[in-house]
């Protein structure tokens, strides 16, 4: 650890910025920090500068303090060398406590992100339950059927309302937005955009004028919340203790038919599908381009319900608390079985059938995907992958990936 010192000429406060020395803060092997104080006032400043690092269980496992004499009107840096842990992602708190002012910054580091790898192999008969499900699918008749929206339209575009039936015959409808056509036999490329958890879509419009656009809703959200009509908790756990009958599995085979919708249509190229979302939307975007390889491109971010008996155990509150209180009312129902059952719907038992080229985003401060969980995903991806890290995000991306996004798309399907 050093010191370096700078003189400032404000006056008022003490404040600090804490700086990974890797731009992402994934280092190979000892994680480095610069811990910059800067005090303000017309008196030093004594007291000191901590860190304490935990697993992402909380668990505590280092921590390191040192006395620090910040100089009235001078700034200081503390550069800290964290010992070397295993391969993994850890939080670590840098803590200031001097004589008028006391702060934690709360961030998380990775080490040897690319070995990460889960504990939990997916179930021997992953496959066939999901070529189980896709049979059942296809024995229901789709029955598309597009409504114009004129009230909905702008730029030239038009708008619908995409209907038609699903898993388990259920009614499911979204909507579509198509450029203006120009020229006869015209082909666009199509982004199939799909939901987070309980959200509701809208048509996007006003976007890129040479490809079409799928604001895809599942069963029980959007659009479709009048078959399914559940509140927030309830969601997530419909039909929990049976993998044959959980909602995801509907939900999944509901994307799959936005697929089998789009292969329908005369003005959308085939070869030109991409599937893309956050949350519940990058979960069901590796979901369906590992069972569908009609999918070209794939762009998830953030994506739940990864490496599910990794999130237990402190790692991640939801949707586990939501899990065991379901269990608590059902007599004979354990958290085991729970666990087993989810081992079919994990997104990283999913990521190792996705052939297409993927893009991820993600936060390392993310309190539903950690760290962790998000790399036991990406890393079982054997396709061309790239994954964009955000340091000092959460449950989100930044404006940078979502420019990424759209150039490599575009770029992909050769639009300029």
């Amino acid at each position: 650890m050093t010191e370096k010192s700078a003189v400032t000429s404000d006056a008022g406060d003490v404040s600090t910025i804490l700086t990974p020395h890797s731009s992402d803060a994934i280092f190979r092997n000892n994680p480095t920090y610069t811990f910059s104080v800067k005090n303000t006032y017309h008196n030093s400043e004594t007291g000191s500068v901590s860190y304490t690092v935990t697993d992402q269980f909380n668990k505590q496992l280092l921590s390191d303090s040192i006395h620090v004499n910040i100089a009235a009107n001078s700034s200081k840096d503390f550069d800290f060398t964290i010992p070397e842990n295993k391969t993994g992602f850890y939080k670590v708190n840098f803590m200031i406590n001097v004589s008028d002012y006391d702060d934690t910054t709360r961030r998380v580091f990775g080490i040897r992100s690319e070995d990460i790898r889960s504990t939990h192999d997916k179930p021997a008969d992953f496959d066939q339950f999901w070529a189980d499900s896709k049979t059942a699918l296809e024995a229901v008749k789709p029955d598309f059927k597009l409504t114009e929206q004129p009230d909905q339209e702008k730029f030239g575009e038009k708008v619908y309302i995409i209907q038609m039936r699903s898993f388990g015959n259920m009614l499911i409808r979204g909507w579509m937005t198509v450029p203006k056509i120009t020229h006869k036999n015209q082909k666009f490329p199509v982004l199939i955009m799909l939901p987070g958890y309980q959200a509701d879509t809208k048509p996007l419009l006003g976007a890129d004028a040479d490809m079409i656009f799928i604001s895809a809703d599942v069963r029980g959200q959007g659009l479709n919340r009048q078959a399914m009509d559940l509140r927030r908790d309830q969601y997530i756990v419909y039909d929990l203790e049976d993998k044959y009958k959980y909602y995801l599995r509907g939900v999944i085979m509901d994307c799959e038919r936005y697929i089998d919708f789009v292969c329908s249509r005369p003005e959308i190229d085939k070869e030109k599908i991409a599937v893309a979302g956050g949350s519940m939307g990058g979960y069901t975007s590796i979901a369906t381009a590992a069972l569908d390889k009609r999918v070209a491109l794939c762009a998830p971010q953030n994506p739940f319900m990864s490496d599910v008996y990794n999130m237990d155990n402190g790692a991640s509150v939801w949707p586990l608390q939501h899990m065991k209180r379901y269990v608590a009312i059902r007599p004979g129902l354990t958290f085991d079985k729970v666990l087993d059952n989810l081992q079919y719907f994990d997104t990283k038992n999913f990521a190792t059938l996705v052939k297409c080229p993927v893009l991820m985003g993600i936060g390392l401060l993310d309190p539903y995907v950690p760290p962790n969980n998000s790399f036991a995903v990406f890393n079982n991806i054997n396709a061309k992958k790239k994954i964009i890290v955000f340091k000092d995000l959460g449950h989100e991306v930044g404006n940078k990936y979502m420019i990424y996004e759209e150039r490599w798309m575009r770029d992909q399907f050769a639009l300029f």
